[in-house]
């Protein structure tokens, strides 16, 4: 049987979260890459940059690769306004480590109120969000 990848699980658990209905799911890459004035295409499927830059994709280091909002009903007290829950998942699979940022990410977003941590199944998804 084949070991399930991060992006294997990943998948997963965005399918799992539109089919239960626990919120709306968006991927967040973090990373760097390369743009400039031409892109030019070649034959082999290579690419030449003309005048390359280097650019972040504007997420912060260790920025979890889901963000999950939910909607919660308020209580009556509070006028029964609908307010968005937010939610961070860093997806490892069985044996994966998350690094230091992803684990300081992680902690600011619950000192914030926001459900986040590390999942490596649906029911880590679920424990984490509900």
């Amino acid at each position: 049987m084949k070991t399930l990848s991060e992006h294997d699980i990943q998948n997963l658990i965005r399918i799992s979260i539109s089919e239960n209905h626990l919120g709306t799911c968006f991927r967040a890459n973090v990373g760097q890459a390369y743009t400039g004035d031409k892109i030019i295409k070649n034959p082999d499927r290579s690419i030449k940059i003309i005048n390359p830059r280097m650019f972040n994709t504007g997420l912060p280091k260790g920025f979890s690769d889901l963000l999950v909002i939910t909607p919660i009903i308020i209580t009556p007290e509070m006028v029964g306004q609908q307010f968005a829950r937010t939610g961070f998942l860093e997806i490892k699979t069985a044996t994966g480590r998350p690094t230091k940022d992803q684990l300081n990410f992680i902690d600011q977003m619950q000192r914030l109120g926001a459900r986040a941590g590390v999942a490596r199944s649906l029911e880590d998804v679920k424990q984490i969000l509900c």
